[in-house]
């Protein structure tokens, strides 16, 4: 590979002398700087503090001892300096980090995509233990992680490659294979390629590359319509019985969040902490999304208070209500919509609900800035697209009025 561009190399030596060892020595440290980014390292070397030329970063006199440690600096001096313009020559760039992880030798092991990503997800998985990230995030990596190991050895013959290796083609060809390959729609192949691009950014901080090799590829979500049931369909399940009394919970929570546009996640997390008394004279729940750690406040009506009165002391522990999980919400809820005799195009789950309160407020004429922050979104372009769906509800509205005006029509025409 030619040399792309010279960078601003330097190799400088120093003591350590807050960390003085037992017989009085300081360990002689190695700090490399490239483009103005340091990186250091020990040399597993150490001197009297005294005999230290600061000036030139070498041990001072002729003795036996400092011709023995200055050889071996310059030994360490003309290894990164051949590890650096090996680095000019095959890559076009070195980096502070590269050369650094290179001359102990462990830059192979490090500068691999997959190695970083396993990496990154059990540092992610920590963090879910603590409860400070979701599990299905995690899941959504390990799921990423496998695609891209898959693609690597399928396409590559490899088991891992370097960030060095990654161009544009890469990220296209990954596209590709998820699209064509494994049949995922649009929006599944942006969430499966946005881990994979953050790969990449986090490799440029780490010095691991210099420049984006993905930096052509584009891709962004697509607006779907968002599934939703009428208001009607809402009063329907309200005054439903349910097949079974198991199903009562979540039909309570579904119409909850029917009204307070509150997702699963929020809601299962939701505490007595979070309903507040504000100067209206309402009781509001302030709480922030799980999602995205956004704002959401929403003023309770009688609805939603009435149903979290019902479950008051139904749990040991601060939680408002015993949410069951995510998969026994939608199962109860396919049953629920089944008796009430709800008619959808889509399959109704519980985030239908969310949907629901965001066409369901609009419609009655909530703002868009109001139920943006109801809601939590981070831009108010999200909550535009239930403006979209409401005008797509008017225009079906429309479809059936119109053929009971179609004689007024006639002798309108008629008459011009």
């Amino acid at each position: 590979m030619e040399q792309t561009k010279k960078s601003t190399f330097k190799l400088l030596f120093y003591l350590k002398k807050n960390e003085l060892k037992k017989n009085g020595n300081a360990p002689i440290m190695a700090r490399i700087t490239i483009d103005g980014t340091p990186k250091t390292f020990g040399t597993k070397l150490e001197i009297d503090p005294n005999n230290w030329d600061l000036k030139h970063g070498r041990v001072q006199g002729k003795s036996a001892h400092a011709l023995s440690i200055n050889r071996k600096l310059d030994n360490i001096r003309g290894r990164i300096d051949k590890i650096y313009e090996d680095m000019l020559k095959q890559e076009g760039f070195a980096t502070s980090q590269k050369v650094k992880l290179s001359f102990l030798g462990v830059g192979v092991m490090e500068d691999a995509i997959l190695k970083v990503f396993n990496d990154q997800n059990e540092d992610f998985k920590k963090l879910v233990e603590k409860g400070e990230r979701a599990l299905s995030t995690y899941y959504k990596y390990i799921v990423v992680y496998n695609h891209l190991a898959k693609f690597i050895k399928e396409r590559y013959h490899r088991d891992d490659m370097a960030f060095r290796e990654l161009t544009g083609d890469f990220i296209r060809e990954f596209d590709f294979y998820l699209r064509y390959d494994l049949q995922s729609s649009h929006n599944t192949v942006w969430v499966y390629t946005l881990p994979v691009l953050s790969l990449v950014e986090l490799a440029i901080k780490k010095g691991l590359i210099r420049d984006n090799p993905f930096q052509d590829y584009e891709i962004n979500m697509e607006e779907t319509d968002r599934g939703y049931i009428l208001k009607e369909d809402v009063e329907k399940l309200t005054m439903c019985v349910p097949p079974h009394p198991r199903y009562e919970l979540v039909k309570d929570l579904f119409i909850f969040s029917c009204f307070t546009g509150l997702a699963y996640a929020d809601i299962k997390k939701l505490t007595r902490n979070n309903i507040h008394s504000f100067f209206d004279g309402h009781q509001w729940i302030i709480s922030r999304r799980k999602k995205s750690d956004i704002a959401s406040n929403v003023r309770l009506m009688e609805i939603p208070k009435r149903i979290i009165e019902k479950y008051q002391g139904t749990t040991r522990n601060e939680f408002i209500f015993p949410v069951p999980t995510n998969s026994t919400c939608n199962t109860h809820i396919g049953k629920l919509v089944e008796k009430a005799e709800i008619i959808t195009e889509q399959k109704v789950t519980f985030h239908t609900a969310r949907h629901t309160f965001g066409t369901m407020f609009l419609t009655e004429g909530v703002p868009l800035e109001s139920l943006s922050k109801m809601m939590g979104h981070k831009n108010i372009s999200t909550t535009q697209i239930y403006a979209k769906i409401t005008s797509q509800k008017i225009s079906k509205d429309m479809d059936l009025v119109t053929p009971k005006f179609k004689a007024m029509e006639e002798a309108f025409m008629m008459g011009i």
